[in-house]
């Protein structure tokens, strides 16, 4: 989170921007704290705290610091939604771990991790063997229909060699929709993360990973779903 956190503030600054990073990263270390101390059930009332403290520091901050303030709604923007994007959203993660008890949250995070790279390693050897139709090709060039559909079709056999593997106690009618919902919603976490990078003006977040770019570029999938199987795990499995 704090590598991702970083990624994203260079990432504005190459647009010029001024995100402060004294409120961006103390905020998302509050975070990451919060979810990390929570226990059973994230602790919604001090995530509000956190989020108020840093809304309200980042625009005295910006404030204090002086003119120019041609930037300044955009510099703050930048550095509040750098928290909610990065630390927020990647706090349900750390949270699913230490929030339910030990074999569950295995469980959770070992089906969670499973359907999403196995739909992407589905997308991406279908797209490169069948592509020819593009999904957002003013977004991500290389994205197509085609590898979306064997994303789906891989995830789902992820979900089902779960089920029968390590994770009986997440029935196959559960399962294979929340896996379908995942792989639907990975999708559009990774277009926006192409989309955050184009507007920066860059091809990848960061590129010390031999092929992959940066850790952004590995997390934007896994962001967008991390509330969404925290959820899940925390409203089915509390019936």
């Amino acid at each position: 989170m704090l590598i991702g956190l970083i990624e994203f503030y260079v990432l504005a600054k190459k647009r010029d921007l001024k995100p402060d990073a004294g409120p961006m990263f103390l905020g998302g270390t509050a975070i990451f704290v919060v979810a990390f101390f929570s226990g059973p059930g994230l602790d919604l009332l001090m995530l509000q705290l956190v989020i108020l403290v840093l809304t309200i520091g980042t625009l005295i901050s910006a404030t204090l610091r002086g003119a120019p303030f041609d930037k300044m709604i955009a510099s703050a923007g930048a550095t509040i939604l750098g928290v909610l994007y990065v630390s927020l959203l990647g706090s349900y993660l750390v949270a699913l771990r230490v929030g339910f008890p030990h074999s569950l949250s295995s469980h959770l995070l070992s089906f969670f991790f499973l359907v999403l790279m196995g739909g992407d390693a589905g997308a991406y050897y279908v797209g490169r063997a069948f592509g020819k139709h593009k999904l957002a090709p003013s977004i991500s060039p290389g994205k197509t229909w085609e590898g979306v559909g064997g994303g789906i079709i891989a995830a789902l056999a992820m979900a089902a060699l779960a089920h029968f593997w390590f994770f009986p106690e997440l029935p196959l009618a559960w399962g294979l929709p929340l896996a379908l919902l995942m792989t639907i919603t990975g999708i559009l976490g990774d277009l926006t993360e192409s989309a955050l990078k184009r507007g920066a003006g860059a091809k990848d977040a960061a590129n010390f990973l031999p092929g992959h770019g940066g850790i952004l570029d590995r997390l934007d999938s896994l962001l967008f779903n991390a509330p969404l199987i925290y959820y899940f795990g925390r409203i089915y499995f509390n019936r």
